[in-house]
């Protein structure tokens, strides 16, 4: 099969390869996918540059933890009836080495999950990072009517999907953006206002937005960045989620914190206990069946282009998510 692997950690251009590989066949337990489409996220990026997440053991890394394809063949104990079936795929390369930028891959067959005939295959490769994680952020504890939030990063790739989800929970929301273009975006999937961090003052926009109140819980994409202004901002008591940071070995303000009666939730999207995930993925399922729900392709790219796929996240440049086609 082609596949783009690497064999050392470090930039793209240098050490991403594209290649012929052994077609994988599926054990028991397992699914074997045709991949359609394959999403590039941050952490794809992160793991190839520095190894954060590369599995010891292996010498190679077929990269990419999300994607979406059609079940070509199954293991013992899966019902053949899959062979065929729509699905898009979650965790395919998490503590494992061979992942979704390749013709094929095979993986437990849980985690290959129904896509409707109504959804893209492209929209398929955007679920398992992005999408599960806005939802579990927005929907780490029950709100309370009325509640304001703030979402950092709102025209991320996580950002519009926690944006639409939270206003769909009833929030208020007001969502940080970097530019008009992106300001756009957020209040189309659903901000009530928005604050460009690099122009504007964020504790201000806030406090005109909750009347002086402050903010009750923030989607945090940064956690370093931002951490030292929660009290300007965040209500005593309020909510932080953390789902990033690029940095996570920074100083926290925690004396500040406690004073402030600041709650700190911090997860991964990888690792979500086998419940939560059920029901985000029921969350995910009821999403796609609403046409009225957005998502953002920022970039497409051949197989063969995977470098610059993995330049063009890097940049931070592009809104929305950026996947590969396969096939």
């Amino acid at each position: 099969m082609r596949a783009v692997f690497y064999e050392k950690n470090g930039p793209a251009r240098e050490v991403l390869k594209l290649g012929e590989r052994p077609t994988p066949q599926p054990g028991p337990g397992d699914v074997r996918v045709r991949i359609k489409a394959s999403g590039v996220n941050p952490s794809d990026v992160k793991a190839r540059r520095s190894g954060a997440r590369r599995p010891t053991g292996f010498d190679v890394t077929i990269p990419h933890s999300d994607g979406a394809g059609v079940i070509d063949a199954v293991g013992p104990g899966i019902d053949p009836a899959r062979v065929g079936q729509r699905v898009w795929l979650w965790n395919g390369q998490w503590g494992r080495p061979f992942g979704t930028a390749a013709e094929y891959i095979v993986l437990g067959a849980n985690r290959a999950v129904p896509l409707p005939d109504t959804v893209s295959f492209e929209v398929g490769a955007c679920l398992g990072i992005p999408l599960l994680t806005a939802w579990r952020a927005i929907h780490w504890r029950p709100g309370r009517a009325g509640e304001t939030l703030l979402v950092a990063g709102g025209a991320g790739a996580v950002g519009q999907y926690a944006v639409q989800l939270a206003w769909r929970a009833g929030y208020r929301v007001i969502a940080s953006v970097s530019s008009d273009e992106k300001a756009a975006v957020a209040m189309a999937a659903g901000a009530e206002a928005t604050v460009n961090y690099r122009q504007e003052d964020l504790a201000a926009a806030v406090s005109r937005f909750t009347g002086g109140a402050g903010i009750d819980r923030v989607i945090e994409v940064n956690l370093s960045a931002n951490a030292p202004d929660y009290v300007r901002y965040l209500r005593h008591d309020g909510l932080v989620v953390v789902y990033g940071s690029n940095d996570w070995t920074t100083s926290l303000p925690l004396a500040n914190w406690l004073i402030h009666g600041i709650e700190l939730a911090i997860f991964i999207v990888y690792e979500l206990p086998p419940a939560i995930r059920a029901q985000a993925m029921a969350g995910v399922q009821d999403v796609l069946a609403d046409p009225s729900f957005q998502h953002q392709i920022a970039a497409r790219f051949p197989l063969e282009q995977t470098a610059d796929a993995h330049e063009a996240v890097e940049s931070g440049k592009l809104i929305g998510n950026v996947v590969i086609t396969v096939d």
